[in-house]
């Protein structure tokens, strides 16, 4: 019987969508109309499991689950033995420690002899560790912000997205100690044949966040600027040159990445490109 990857996924909370999501971009369907804990994809050989998010890389590390897609937060606080195979993308964040906005405390010196509040030791202990703090550390699940107006502690390190939580609650960050995304992990004793699926999964992921990373681009171009404007857009090779009917002119179809994106589009502009079409991506294979 030809063997299935299993795939740790998060039943519920904020990585939940993102990783159903980068499933179907995938073109792996899973039906989980009936909530199930287990389910098998229809036209791939992986099974998902659904599973609370700091489980995950226990179950990766004890080959309960192959690979697992959690959050790098997690993996550093669990300390669990697990392969780090590639970022993914979405669940970005960042583990912060906040003060009370009118507080006494303005930088992490500060925290000296005081009590913080945290869902994460692990990290919070060795970043304490490492820039010489002395601080005290409460270790509590959920409504972290909540225990500075409450007496339990003078600081907090907790998970931060937008900042709207910590404004809701008056309090502002002082510290950054860990960028988090979502990641995908996996054990180090898959056997051959999962191997070769994983890396089918991860050839599909790729091609999908090269084209969220990419826009396609059309436009008309004078004929006497297209070197130019050729340059300007080197695409995946070179671009596509096609004459258009009126002489003088040609249309240019190139790719530009997303983080160079407006600064390319006003230099096109400047040298009279006209017509500029800007189309998604859905799937990038180079």
């Amino acid at each position: 019987m030809s063997e299935t990857l299993k795939i740790a996924v998060q039943k519920s909370g904020r990585l939940y969508e993102g990783s159903m999501k980068l499933l179907k971009e995938c073109g792996i369907e899973i039906s989980n109309g009936n909530n199930q804990l287990r389910v098998l994809a229809s036209n791939f050989p992986v099974e998902v499991f659904f599973l609370r998010d700091d489980d995950i890389p226990e179950y990766v590390q004890d080959s309960v689950a192959d690979i697992g897609f959690v959050g790098e937060n997690v993996v550093y606080e669990t300390k669990k033995q697990v392969d780090c195979i590639e970022k993914l993308g979405f669940g970005k964040c960042r583990l912060s420690v906040a003060v009370p906005k009118n507080g006494t405390l303005k930088t992490t010196t500060d925290l000296n002899g005081r009590r913080i509040a945290t869902s994460y030791p692990n990290i919070l202990s060795s970043y304490l560790e490492k820039a010489g703090i002395n601080a005290t550390i409460h270790e509590i699940s959920g409504s972290v912000e909540i225990a500075p107006r409450i007496g339990l502690a003078d600081a907090i390190c907790d998970l931060v997205s937008s900042g709207s939580t910590l404004f809701t609650n008056e309090l502002k960050e002082i510290e950054t100690i860990l960028s988090s995304e979502s990641i995908l992990i996996s054990n180090s004793n898959l056997s051959d044949e999962k191997k070769i699926i994983l890396e089918s999964l991860l050839f599909r992921i790729r091609s999908v966040k090269k084209a969220k990373n990419n826009k396609y681009v059309l436009l008309n171009a004078p004929n006497n600027k297209l070197d130019i404007i050729c340059k300007l857009l080197p695409g995946m090779k070179s671009p596509t040159v096609l004459p258009l009917a009126e002489s003088g002119w040609s249309s240019v179809h190139s790719v530009i990445n997303e983080s160079d994106f407006w600064n390319v589009i006003e230099k096109l502009k400047a040298n009279g490109a006209q017509g500029i079409l800007i189309i998604p991506i859905e799937k990038m294979i180079v």
